[in-house]
């Protein structure tokens, strides 16, 4: 199964005599917002000068406030020093799950999927992606190593679920169209600040100073309004890096099979560039200069290690009817 892709890397029109005689309404309507709606896209050199040297003796202002201190930027540092200041503060104790590793798992199997030789079966290229990611001397291959039957089972479980949805539901995408799962981008200037992102998938084969290329983040859960943040974040380490912009941004949503799709602009770019820089300066505030930490309430509060010490947050989630918003990547 295939699908052509636009010199974009949104997918376009069928039109050759190669594409399925049919694809399903939901796989259909990801195309409607993936298509390109018209001519190339280049970015004034003039533009992207300008936000790159913005970008630069900011960080560079920014980095001499540290004080020293390395600092690694990213879309989950940024959503995390904007919402609860007290939870960003206290020690990352995170381990993994069967509900959070399904997220990695299922990304090794749709890796494998994409390449596989014929039409691969959900549940057969999921056990080949765990078999795999056991023998990886990372933690995440210690972690798959050591589960029990019963914590396998669940974690099999749940990325099949994922996989499945992905091959039925995402429209097919031929290797022609150079897809890349958790594609990275890394921007550091002079100084002691790298910004550093990953996306689910990345479509689409540079070409000069035209935008091509489209960003798609996969979630498994609910709508937020953090996820374009992120997606912007990807986009403007992209344009640092390449000096070239991505063409369009797209969250996918699993559990609906829909999409939320945005153009890339320069108020795009700026808008990430902003939100990058104001956190920055607040981890500064709160880290190198010793300003009090802010307590914000809010979804994330149910998966706070906080929670428990924590009486507004406690207070929030009894009044309100809190639902998830995991990612794939997660």
């Amino acid at each position: 199964m295939s699908h052509p892709v636009d010199s974009v890397g949104s997918v376009s029109d069928a039109s050759s005599p190669a594409a399925p005689s049919a694809l399903t309404p939901a796989q259909e309507r990801t195309l409607a917002l993936m298509r390109r709606a018209d001519g190339p896209l280049v970015f004034s050199e003039d533009f992207i000068a300008h936000l790159v040297e913005e970008a630069t003796a900011a960080v560079a202002e920014l980095s001499a406030r540290l004080g020293g201190e390395t600092l690694w930027v990213s879309k989950s540092f940024l959503a995390r020093v904007h919402g609860c200041e007290v939870l960003h503060l206290a020690p990352d104790e995170f381990s993994w799950r069967p509900a959070t590793a399904a997220g990695f798992v299922a990304h090794k199997a749709i890796e494998l999927a994409l390449n596989w030789r014929g039409e691969p079966a959900p549940s057969q290229v999921v056990d080949e992606a765990l078999a795999r990611l056991a023998d990886q001397p990372d933690q995440r291959g210690a972690f798959v190593a050591g589960l029990t039957d019963a914590d396998w089972a669940e974690l099999r479980s749940r990325a099949v679920d994922r996989c499945t949805k992905f091959l039925q539901d995402f429209p097919p995408l031929p290797l022609s169209a150079h897809p890349v799962l958790e594609a990275s981008a890394k921007w550091k200037p002079a100084g002691t600040i790298e910004l550093s992102g990953k996306v689910d998938l990345v479509v689409g084969k540079p070409a000069g100073r035209e935008s091509r290329l489209l960003i798609v983040d996969f979630k498994s859960g609910y709508r937020s309004f953090h996820h374009r943040d992120d997606l912007r974040f990807y986009a403007l380490v992209q344009t640092l890096r390449q000096s070239v912009p991505p063409r369009k941004l797209a969250t996918y949503y699993l559990d609906y099979a829909e999409s939320d799709a945005e153009d890339v602009t320069e108020g795009t770019l700026e808008a990430g560039l902003s939100r990058a820089l104001a956190g920055i300066e607040k981890h500064i505030e709160l880290t190198a200069e010793g300003r009090a930490p802010v307590k914000r309430v809010g979804t994330a509060c149910r998966w706070c290690p906080l929670q428990a010490e924590c009486p507004e947050g406690r207070d929030f989630l009894h009044g309100d009817d809190v639902v998830s918003d995991d990612g794939i990547d997660e």
